[in-house]
């Protein structure tokens, strides 16, 4: 009994949702350490992870709390804790609550406050301002909100430094430019559902046909954000590489979803987004710590010969 209480608190928390949050904001921490991190370093790193998944879960709950008449009305969410009964509307206020405060606690008193301040207003973002408003004010919902879900590489990075950095912003746009497509390939599939519960997203009110278009344009732009990391000096060429076939083959799944073989075939795009991102930030941490090992190499090679 114990343990089934403990899976609907946990259900509460979105955890594959929060998993790649949290993902990102690991390989920002990464990135922002040149080396091996140091006991302190690695000290924040672990404090930071810990917080920012605690907020993150905390906004998935509030999450599903403010959006529970929307989720019984859509056979995807219909499912969850609170609309099946098995966590009361104040019970999961209480455990959301509860998540932010630890958060922030452990933010502020052991990594530092511009985390904390980053991470609070992120969940704010999505939990209220995103939720509340956005989803049912505007068909540009998920663009607009996106910055929220967009910001984890940004805290994760902020955690190891105390700083706001460029290279750190890079990830948070890429992020910003990968979400409409992801999302908007489950909202078509979807658009049904959405439709039922009056929640104007793109498909619902311009038409599939429209929302495949804007697919694919943000999908060309983000092959050309993803370019901005070796651009930038950030990343090398293994980073470029590895960035350029992800981004290929996603542009081969957008623009095959503009005359799709069936109606699951958008689901295939959004499952392959969510691989696409992982492999992406992957190959950036990779690279980060494969350029250590080149630049000697690189020197080599270019010492005169005799």
């Amino acid at each position: 009994m114990a343990t089934l209480r403990l899976r609907q608190y946990w259900d509460l928390t979105k955890p594959r949702v929060v998993a790649l949050i949290v993902f990102t904001a690991l390989v920002g921490m990464l990135l922002a350490v040149d080396g091996l991190p140091t006991a302190e370093e690695t000290r924040r790193g672990l404090l930071g992870f810990f917080g920012i998944w605690l907020a993150a879960s905390s906004a998935a709950a509030i999450n599903q709390l403010l959006d529970s008449r929307i989720d019984a009305k859509m056979a995807r969410t219909s499912w969850r804790p609170i609309v099946a009964g098995q966590v009361t509307p104040t019970q999961a206020l209480v455990f959301a609550l509860a998540l932010a405060a630890l958060s922030m606690t452990i933010l502020v008193l052991w990594v530092n406050p511009l985390t904390a301040a980053l991470t609070f207003a992120s969940l704010i973002g999505y939990a209220v301002v995103y939720t509340v408003y956005l989803k049912r004010a505007t068909p540009q919902n998920i663009v607009i909100g996106g910055i929220a879900g967009a910001a984890p590489p940004a805290l994760g990075w902020a955690s190891i430094t105390g700083t706001l950095e460029p290279h750190a912003l890079l990830l948070v746009l890429i992020i910003f430019v990968w979400t409409p497509p992801h999302f908007w390939a489950l909202a078509i599939f979807r658009r049904e559902d959405y439709a039922r519960a009056m929640v104007p997203m793109l498909p619902v009110t311009h038409g599939v046909q429209y929302t495949r278009w804007q697919i694919l344009f943000y999908t060309v732009l983000l092959v050309v954000v993803t370019v901005l990391p070796w651009a930038t000096g950030m990343s090398g060429l293994f980073y470029l590489g590895g960035a350029l076939v992800l981004g290929l083959v996603f542009l081969g799944y957008a623009w095959k979803l503009m005359d799709p073989p069936d109606e699951l075939y958008a689901m295939k795009v959004f499952n392959y987004s969510i691989v696409y991102l992982m492999a992406l930030f992957a190959f950036i941490l990779v690279d980060h710590w494969l350029q250590p090992l080149l630049q000697p190499m690189a020197a080599f090679e270019l010492q005169p010969v005799g």
